[in-house]
């Protein structure tokens, strides 16, 4: 078995490169509108906006803003495949322009335009973010009215094309069995409130951005597993320090990844070195936390009747049965934006 990665670097504003209904599933986290870290960003895009920041007009930037993230949906509506997935991590921003302080709902202006382009909206998750904070407020301390809750959480939207994919062949079928995840991490990946730190956005490269807009790899690597199989194609359109692609990687998935800022290329080259380490250490984590759960479980209800054909440990499932994990067996860097991963075959 094996996966190609593409490396699209310079050009997030259009998609060119990327065939039509290529992609099964898109995993990112766009920059936020009205967040000041990225205004610079934004005005390059368009020089209006700039003028709409002067001018104190937050709703226009914010507007003007969401104008130029639309141009990327409109492209990730056009590469899904018929039932493909699309999970967009936002966060909402709270910002005083002018005199006036006020929540800008990112999410919500995504998902009105995502709609309008006939994506489905499927119930989303919300990323809780652990933090040491002892400010749980912003404003004026403990005097009513003036305090505001601290934003704590970010949204990952999640859009269909079409209906439910469809699985026909029975090698599709049998892919697709394959690619099963366990009982208890269903139970767990499909609440809809994820608590996972986040991903320091401090670069060390000084050459980059200050910041990237970096989610961790097991935000991506749960999202790759729930809606794809093996063999898919995945897409991120930000690609930034390249956790998407790495989870792709590790999943036994097809990626292409894009990225304007060309200084991050080192540092996302350097992660996907890490795909060999980081599939067997994922692999076995999966498997040592399975384990652990059946044998709780079994001490509890009794034996299981239901055992995995690859591993010969308990499931849960009769869906479990045939689930198995192709291990990365070898990172090669084909040419300077191209990798191709080879993994342990799936036994038969």
């Amino acid at each position: 078995m094996r996966t190609t990665h593409e490396l699209i670097i310079g050009n997030a504003q259009k998609m060119d490169e990327v065939e039509e209904e290529s992609i099964a599933l898109v995993v990112t986290s766009c920059v936020y509108p009205i967040i000041e870290l990225w205004d610079s960003l934004f005005v390059k895009l368009n020089p209006a906006i700039e003028s709409a920041l002067i001018n104190n007009d937050g709703m226009l930037a914010f507007e003007l803003m969401h104008k130029e993230l639309d141009k990327i949906w409109d492209e990730v509506y056009r590469v899904l495949i018929l039932g493909g997935i699309a999970c967009i991590n936002i966060g909402d921003a709270v910002r005083t322009i002018g005199k006036d302080f006020g929540l800008y709902s990112n999410h919500t202006r995504i998902i009105e335009h995502c709609t309008k382009l006939g994506l489905n909206v499927l119930p989303c998750i919300l990323w809780k973010k652990p933090t040491n904070a002892p400010n749980k407020f912003m404003g004026s301390g403990m005097l009513p009215p003036g305090a505001y809750v601290t934003l704590e959480h970010e949204y990952i939207l999640i859009f269909r094309k079409g209906g439910k994919r469809e699985f026909k062949t029975e090698k599709e079928k049998q892919n697709r069995r394959n690619s099963a995840f366990f009982w208890e991490e269903r139970n767990k990946w499909f609440s809809d409130t994820w608590v996972l730190k986040g991903v320091s956005q401090v670069l060390k490269n000084t050459t980059t951005r200050e910041r990237s807009a970096a989610f961790p790899f097991e935000l991506a690597y749960r999202l790759i597993n729930m809606f794809s199989v093996y063999g898919d194609t995945i897409l991120d359109p930000f690609l930034g320090t390249g956790t998407t692609m790495a989870a792709a990687m590790t999943s036994g998935r097809n990626s292409i990844g894009i990225e304007i800022e060309e200084n991050f290329k080192e540092t996302i080259v350097n992660k996907l070195k890490l795909a060999v380490d980081l599939s067997k250490k994922r692999i076995k984590e999966r498997i040592t936390n399975h384990l652990r759960f059946i044998e709780n479980r079994e001490k509890t209800v009794g034996e299981l009747k239901y055992v995995n054909k690859h591993y010969k440990f308990p499931v849960m499932t009769k869906q479990e049965m045939q689930l198995y994990f192709p291990e990365v067996r070898k990172f090669t860097m084909v040419s300077d934006n191209l990798f191709e991963i080879s993994y342990e075959d799936i036994p038969t």
